[in-house]
């Protein structure tokens, strides 16, 4: 071997990797003055909705340029630690203060009510809400007795209010944002079944008109008992439900005999 040019050869392979290496150094020295320094900033993993609970699973981290990053940026998933969205948050938009904020008031069912619509919250049994299998987000059609007397022919069952959000049962509200003093993301997350059943009340949201239409039912109809029917949230249906009364339980036989026995009934009254 010629140990002349194989020297020579290992001289020219070092001063060119050195030429290499600083022509990059260069190349980043100029990047970093005209684009900053490479900064971590934590982005959307996914898409998350206005009101929502922010957690690690929602997130990532990435490094930009620090030119391009926002001074209110957040750098850490520590400082998103029992967060939620103030507005939509975008994949892969940079998360930053303005966009969030912390459960208080503002993040209660108030914000969640529907301008124009009202909350109203009703008292509710197993039995007249699904078995409390109703949540917060789902939509339920108002079905109530109706009695024009105290008369047997003249009370009614009627469907009279459909499609209907529940805005939340007992404390649990939509989105399961609470009022005030969330401890951890993860309390949140682990919310059972039984979180949501052990309710006795669920505030709905209706129109005005159809806010009196509940208390004049629970303050005058007999018993004052409302039913709610769960449906599903895509249907948005509205039906023509005729009331129920006790001659639509009866046959045709039936229903004559019925009608012969109240007629007597009334005369004697």
């Amino acid at each position: 071997m010629n140990t002349r040019a194989f020297t020579f050869a290992l001289v020219i392979s070092v001063v060119a990797m050195f030429m290499v290496i600083t022509y990059i150094s260069d190349k980043e020295d100029a990047m970093k003055r005209k684009y900053g320094d490479m900064k971590t900033v934590v982005v959307a993993k996914q898409d998350i909705q206005e009101l929502e609970m922010i957690d690690d699973t929602k997130l990532q981290s990435i490094q930009m340029p620090s030119n391009y990053v926002s001074e209110h940026a957040f750098t850490g998933f520590e400082e998103l630690k029992n967060v939620v969205a103030a507005v939509p948050i975008l994949k892969g938009e940079i998360i930053t203060k303005p966009r969030v904020t912390y459960p208080d008031a503002k993040t209660g069912l108030a914000r969640q009510v529907t301008a124009g619509k009202r909350a109203i919250a009703i008292s509710i049994g197993d039995d007249q809400a699904v078995g409390k299998l109703i949540k917060p987000g789902d939509r339920v059609d108002v079905i109530a007795p109706v009695a024009f007397d105290t008369r047997n022919d003249q009370k009614k069952i009627k469907t009279i209010i459909q499609d209907v959000l529940v805005l939340s049962t007992g404390k649990s509200i939509t989105n399961s944002i609470p009022l005030i003093g969330v401890e951890t993301t993860r309390a949140i997350k682990e919310m059972k079944l039984n979180v949501y059943t052990e309710y006795n009340n669920i505030t709905l949201e209706l129109s005005p008109y159809d806010v009196q239409k509940l208390i004049y039912i629970q303050t005058y109809s007999s018993g004052g008992r409302i039913y709610l029917s769960l449906r599903n949230n895509v249907d948005k249906e509205q039906q023509r439900i005729n009331s129920t009364s006790i001659f639509d339980l009866l046959g045709d036989e039936e229903k004559l005999d019925a009608k012969k026995f109240f007629m007597e009934k009334y005369k004697q009254e």
